[in-house]
């Protein structure tokens, strides 16, 4: 059964060989954040510091996640957005690991981990998601987004 976000985006889970060969194509950094929700450090990722317009996809199942025009500067040393492509396309779980109260965000198809959602982002939502850099890639304005993982 195929499951769609509003935005016409293919939610179906991955089955596990489907997200096992996505995974064969990442980094060792990129399979520690994905994978076994961890976090870079901070002011190093690569996309800190894009000002490109275009959409962040999962690095893993390429699902659309942010726009770039949500985009802000933080000051935290992570890529953050006040607002996701698609509210379907992410999952949020508590997370009290380290001794806090947090809200993990993951992908919605291939359950990824992404970083974190907080309640100090400026207006509209007054949200900041704070996202891996390892979790993402970035596709350029008018390049086409894929509307399923990929296949092969």
């Amino acid at each position: 059964m195929t499951v769609q976000s509003k935005s016409g985006f293919d939610l179906g889970p991955l089955a596990g060989p489907d997200r096992e060969r996505l995974a064969r194509g990442l980094s060792r950094e990129e399979r520690r954040v994905l994978l076994d929700h961890g976090t870079e450090p901070p002011f190093c990722g690569g996309l800190l510091t894009n000002k490109e317009a275009g959409v962040y996809t999962c690095r893993l199942c390429a699902l659309p996640l942010f726009r770039s025009v949500t985009k802000f500067e933080s000051h935290t040393g992570w890529p953050s957005f006040y607002e996701p492509f698609d509210a379907e396309h992410i999952s949020e779980l508590r997370d009290a690991s380290y001794g806090m109260e947090r809200v993990e965000i993951r992908c919605k198809r291939c359950d990824g981990h992404l970083g974190h959602v907080f309640p100090d982002g400026p207006r509209p939502t007054g949200l900041r998601y704070c996202l891996n850099s390892a979790s993402l890639q970035f596709v350029a304005d008018g390049a086409p987004l894929p509307r399923e993982a990929p296949k092969e």
